[in-house]
C-alpha cells in the first residue's frame, strides 16, 4: 500500500484514539500513585528533630498549621477538616496516639516536606525550622493510648 494513499480521516482518528489511550493510561497511573502506601524512606526515620518543642515553637507552628493544615487535618488534628471529605484519601489523624508513637519525627518531617497526593509538599512553602516546628505541634494532638488493665 502506498503511504500517500492512507485516508486522512483514518489517520486523524488513529491519532485521536492514541491520544485518548495515552491520557487514560496517565489517569490510571495517577490514581494508582495516589492509592499507594505513603511510607518515608528509612533514612528519614533516623533524622532527629533539632527544634525543641518549646512554647514559642509550638505557638509559631500553630499559626502555620491553621493556615496550611487545618482545612484538611481539622482544628483538633483528627483528620476531619472542612475539606477532608473532598479528598481522595483521608487526612492523617494526629490524635491517634498509637499511630503517632509509631512514626519518628524524621518521618513526619519528610512527609511534610515532600507531600503525597492529595497533600502538597511544603519544601518550598515553609522553611526547615517551620517544618520541624510543625512536627512538634502535630504531636500535641496525640492522645496516648489508655494503659492496659492490670493482670490478675
Amino acid at each position: 500500500m502506498n503511504p500517500q494513499s492512507v485516508d486522512p480521516r483514518k489517520k486523524k482518528r488513529t491519532l485521536i484514539l492514541a491520544a485518548l489511550a495515552f491520557i487514560f493510561v496517565l489517569a490510571v497511573a495517577a490514581m494508582l500513585y495516589s492509592l499507594t502506601a505513603w511510607n518515608a524512606p528509612a533514612s528519614a526515620r533516623r533524622l532527629s528533630n533539632p527544634v525543641p518543642p518549646t512554647n514559642s515553637a509550638i505557638d509559631n507552628a500553630k499559626v502555620d498549621y491553621e493556615k496550611r493544615c487545618k482545612s484538611c487535618h481539622g482544628e483538633n488534628g483528627d483528620g476531619k477538616g472542612d475539606r477532608a471529605g473532598e479528598l481522595s484519601l483521608a487526612p492523617a489523624n494526629f490524635t491517634d496516639g498509637r499511630e503517632m508513637n509509631r512514626l519518628a519525627d524524621g518521618e513526619l518531617f519528610w512527609k511534610i516536606t515532600y507531600g503525597h497526593r492529595p497533600m502538597p509538599a511544603f519544601q518550598d512553602k515553609l522553611d526547615e525550622t517551620q517544618r520541624w516546628q510543625l512536627v512538634d505541634y502535630i504531636r500535641t494532638f496525640a492522645k496516648q493510648p489508655a494503659p492496659a488493665p492490670p493482670k490478675r
